[in-house]
Protein backbone atom coordinates (compact mmCIF):
# COMPACT_ATOMS: atom_id res chain seq x y z
CA UNK A 1 0.00 0.00 0.00
CA UNK A 2 1.74 3.34 -1.03
CA UNK A 3 0.08 6.43 0.19
CA UNK A 4 0.36 10.18 -0.85
CA UNK A 5 -0.10 13.34 0.96
CA UNK A 6 -0.47 16.77 -0.69
CA UNK A 7 0.30 20.10 1.46
CA UNK A 8 0.35 23.46 0.68
CA UNK A 9 -2.95 24.57 -1.27
CA UNK A 10 -4.72 27.68 -0.37
CA UNK A 11 -5.94 31.29 -1.58
CA UNK A 12 -3.69 33.84 -3.22
CA UNK A 13 -4.59 36.51 -5.58
CA UNK A 14 -3.55 36.48 -9.12
CA UNK A 15 -0.14 36.52 -9.78
CA UNK A 16 0.70 35.00 -7.10
CA UNK A 17 2.17 32.04 -5.95
CA UNK A 18 1.99 28.46 -4.22
CA UNK A 19 3.88 26.03 -3.90
CA UNK A 20 2.63 22.34 -3.48
CA UNK A 21 4.74 19.55 -1.91
CA UNK A 22 3.65 15.75 -2.29
CA UNK A 23 5.35 12.97 0.02
CA UNK A 24 5.02 8.98 -0.77
CA UNK A 25 5.15 6.73 2.19
CA UNK A 26 5.09 3.20 2.25
CA UNK A 27 6.00 -0.25 0.18
CA UNK A 28 7.41 1.27 -2.15
CA UNK A 29 11.14 0.24 -4.32
CA UNK A 30 11.33 2.87 -6.95
CA UNK A 31 8.81 5.14 -8.48
CA UNK A 32 8.72 5.67 -12.31
CA UNK A 33 6.56 9.15 -12.50
CA UNK A 34 5.25 11.32 -10.55
CA UNK A 35 3.00 14.27 -11.43
CA UNK A 36 0.47 16.64 -10.63
CA UNK A 37 -3.02 17.20 -12.18
CA UNK A 38 -6.19 19.21 -11.43
CA UNK A 39 -9.64 18.71 -11.81
CA UNK A 40 -11.98 22.13 -11.98
CA UNK A 41 -15.75 21.99 -11.18
CA UNK A 42 -17.44 20.38 -14.38
CA UNK A 43 -14.23 19.19 -15.62
CA UNK A 44 -12.24 16.17 -16.47
CA UNK A 45 -9.28 15.93 -14.47
CA UNK A 46 -6.52 16.94 -16.23
CA UNK A 47 -2.11 16.59 -16.40
CA UNK A 48 -0.65 19.94 -14.87
CA UNK A 49 3.16 18.48 -15.23
CA UNK A 50 5.13 15.33 -14.76
CA UNK A 51 8.59 14.27 -14.03
CA UNK A 52 10.03 11.03 -14.72
CA UNK A 53 12.66 9.09 -12.47
CA UNK A 54 15.80 10.69 -14.36
CA UNK A 55 14.14 14.35 -14.47
CA UNK A 56 12.78 14.67 -17.73
CA UNK A 57 9.17 16.89 -17.72
CA UNK A 58 6.51 17.61 -19.43
CA UNK A 59 4.06 20.55 -18.90
CA UNK A 60 0.67 21.40 -19.95
CA UNK A 61 0.80 23.97 -22.36
CA UNK A 62 -1.33 26.39 -20.28
CA UNK A 63 1.14 26.07 -17.07
CA UNK A 64 4.67 25.99 -19.39
CA UNK A 65 6.84 29.28 -18.43
CA UNK A 66 4.59 29.40 -14.82
CA UNK A 67 4.92 26.56 -13.10
CA UNK A 68 7.87 23.86 -12.23
CA UNK A 69 8.06 20.51 -10.95
CA UNK A 70 10.32 18.84 -9.15
CA UNK A 71 11.22 15.64 -7.36
CA UNK A 72 13.60 14.18 -4.27
CA UNK A 73 14.37 10.32 -5.08
CA UNK A 74 16.01 9.78 -1.87
CA UNK A 75 12.69 11.16 -0.15
CA UNK A 76 9.90 10.37 -2.60
CA UNK A 77 8.35 13.91 -2.72
CA UNK A 78 7.65 15.87 -5.42
CA UNK A 79 6.77 19.51 -5.39
CA UNK A 80 4.88 21.98 -7.47
CA UNK A 81 6.09 25.88 -7.56
CA UNK A 82 3.62 27.90 -9.40
CA UNK A 83 3.86 31.10 -10.06
CA UNK A 84 1.84 33.98 -11.68
CA UNK A 85 -1.09 31.75 -11.04
CA UNK A 86 -4.48 32.87 -12.68
CA UNK A 87 -8.07 32.62 -11.76
CA UNK A 88 -7.99 29.49 -14.30
CA UNK A 89 -6.07 27.93 -12.50
CA UNK A 90 -8.40 26.93 -9.62
CA UNK A 91 -8.88 23.96 -9.04
CA UNK A 92 -8.35 20.65 -6.85
CA UNK A 93 -5.06 19.53 -7.20
CA UNK A 94 -3.98 15.63 -7.07
CA UNK A 95 -0.15 14.12 -6.60
CA UNK A 96 0.34 10.67 -8.69
CA UNK A 97 2.78 8.52 -8.37
CA UNK A 98 3.75 5.44 -10.34
CA UNK A 99 6.20 2.36 -10.16
CA UNK A 100 6.78 -0.86 -7.74
CA UNK A 101 6.60 -1.84 -4.62
CA UNK A 102 5.40 -5.32 -3.39
CA UNK A 103 3.64 -5.08 -6.59
CA UNK A 104 3.19 -2.48 -9.47
CA UNK A 105 0.89 0.40 -8.30
CA UNK A 106 -0.50 4.06 -9.02
CA UNK A 107 -1.27 6.17 -6.24
CA UNK A 108 -3.30 9.14 -5.97
CA UNK A 109 -3.23 11.58 -3.08
CA UNK A 110 -6.86 13.18 -1.59
CA UNK A 111 -6.00 16.81 -3.67
CA UNK A 112 -5.58 19.64 -2.33
CA UNK A 113 -7.80 22.99 -3.01
CA UNK A 114 -5.92 25.87 -4.77
CA UNK A 115 -7.85 28.96 -5.38
CA UNK A 116 -6.96 32.17 -6.99
CA UNK A 117 -8.90 34.90 -6.95
CA UNK A 118 -9.02 37.96 -10.06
Amino acid sequence: QVQLVESGGGLVQAGGSLRLSCAASGSIFSINDMGWYRQAPGKQRELVAVVTRDGRTNYADSVKGRFTISRDNAKNTVDLQMNSLRPEDTAVYYCNADGWGFRRFSSWGQGTQVTVSS
